[in-house]
C-alpha cells in the first residue's frame, strides 16, 4: 500500500478585483494486487512536486482513536496513476491503471501517430453506440 498527497488548486478573480486561490489536500491510497502494482510504480516513479493524474472512488471511514473519540477521514481509492511529469522531465506522461502490471513504467513508449496506424482509421466498428 502506498499514500500520496495530492494537491487540487483553483483560482479565481474575487469581486473586488483580486485574485483569489484555493488549494485542497486529498489523501490517494494506491494498492498492490495481482493485476497491478500501482503501490510499487507510486514508491519507485512518485516524489515531491510531481504531477499526477489520479482516478479512483472516494471512500469515507470512520474510527476510533487511543482517547475514544471519532474520527474521520476521506481518501481516493486510486485505481489508475498518470504520472504527468514523466520520468524523462515535464514533456512526457506516463499511463498505469488497475488492470495492467506495471510494466508500463518499466520502459518510456516512443510518441505515437495515427500515421503508426493507418489501420485504426480505415476499418469500420459496428459496436460503436454513436
Amino acid at each position: 500500500m502506498a499514500t500520496l498527497s495530492v494537491a487540487t488548486s483553483r483560482q479565481w478573480t474575487g469581486k473586488s478585483g483580486e485574485k483569489q486561490e484555493k488549494t485542497e489536500w486529498h489523501r490517494v491510497v494506491l494498492w498492490n494486487t495481482n493485476f497491478s502494482k500501482l503501490a510499487d510504480i507510486a514508491e519507485k516513479f512518485c516524489k515531491k512536486g510531481d504531477k499526477v493524474y489520479v482516478e479512483g472512488a472516494i471512500e469515507y471511514r470512520t474510527w476510533q482513536d487511543r482517547e475514544g473519540q471519532t474520527r474521520y477521514t476521506t481518501e481516493i481509492n486510486g485505481r489508475e496513476l498518470i504520472l504527468l511529469s514523466g520520468r524523462g522531465g515535464a514533456g512526457s506522461a506516463e499511463s498505469i491503471s488497475a488492470p495492467t502490471v506495471g510494466a508500463a513504467a518499466a520502459a518510456p513508449k516512443k510518441d505515437e501517430a495515427f500515421e503508426d496506424f493507418p489501420e485504426a482509421l480505415d476499418s469500420e466498428d459496428d459496436d460503436l453506440p454513436f
